[in-house]
């Protein structure tokens, strides 16, 4: 049995996003939400959550055991682009590129 949950359109770069992901992949939930509590990153903050509603969707819907449910999957990948100008001088402008990205995760028991 696997659960998946999913986040979209989030702010937060991709490779930002890896760097936390990689960390958690394979893990028991319990041991990743406790990794995920202690991490300074923005992105912890995100998949934790992400993670819980995965859990709980797991409890919920199919009625898995906590105990049991591994990260099976977890991947970040790019998302659309917001397209933003800030002025410069004479009358220009820059485009600034602000990222985004979907966070895909699946928790699975062990069978």
């Amino acid at each position: 049995m696997q659960t998946t949950a999913v986040l979209t359109r989030t702010r937060l770069s991709e490779i930002k996003g890896r760097l936390v992901a990689d960390q958690i992949r394979g893990l028991k939930v319990s041991k990743a939400v406790t990794l995920l509590n202690f991490s300074s990153k923005k992105a912890a903050k995100l998949i934790k959550k992400l993670l819980e509603s995965a859990i709980a969707n797991a409890e919920h819907n199919e009625g898995a055991d906590i105990d049991d449910l591994y990260v099976s999957a977890i991947y970040v990948e790019r998302g659309s682009l917001l397209k933003r100008v800030r002025a410069r001088a004479k009358g220009r402008g820059n485009r600034l590129m602000k990222p985004t990205s979907n966070i895909f995760l699946t928790v699975r028991d062990k069978v």
